[in-house]
């Protein structure tokens, strides 16, 4: 009898978490994540500022290229699409100027492009994360 009453407490003792210990694990991750997310979120909104200035510069070689083959930058009415696809009544056109097509920007928008552009020849410019243009989150060349 002794041996059975050793088995029992054996068998409870084991048998699995407790409430409050299922809390505390809860309030623990709850903690984790409440100080870890904005620091995330913060990263990825950087992350994503870079890779528009990286896609930037790579249309801004592609644009110099359009200009040396055409003696001319791409016509705001033209746009960045000059770059994939031959204008209308251009000879001197030896593109397509980007291999894998016009990028869109990190947020899923498409990149504006004048020319002239207020800052030189022409602007590139990502609308930036609220989608407006002419605020201070966009990102230009």
């Amino acid at each position: 009898m002794a041996e059975d009453s050793r088995k029992r407490r054996a068998e409870k003792s084991g048998a699995g978490f407790t409430l409050i210990e299922m809390v505390m694990v809860i309030v623990i991750l709850g903690l984790l994540v409440a100080t870890l997310a904005p620091k995330l979120m913060q990263r990825m909104k950087g992350s994503k500022v870079q890779i528009a200035k990286i896609q930037i510069s790579q249309i801004e070689g592609a644009v110099q290229f359009f200009a040396f083959d055409m003696g001319r930058f791409p016509t705001t009415a033209e746009g960045l699409q000059a770059l994939v696809q031959n204008p209308t009544g251009a000879n001197s056109w030896k593109g397509p100027y980007l291999e894998k097509g016009l990028p869109d920007d990190p947020w899923d928008m498409q990149y504006r492009y004048k020319s002239p552009g207020q800052q030189g020849d022409f602007d590139i410019c990502s609308v930036g994360p609220d989608g407006i243009e002419g605020t201070e989150d966009d990102v230009c060349n």
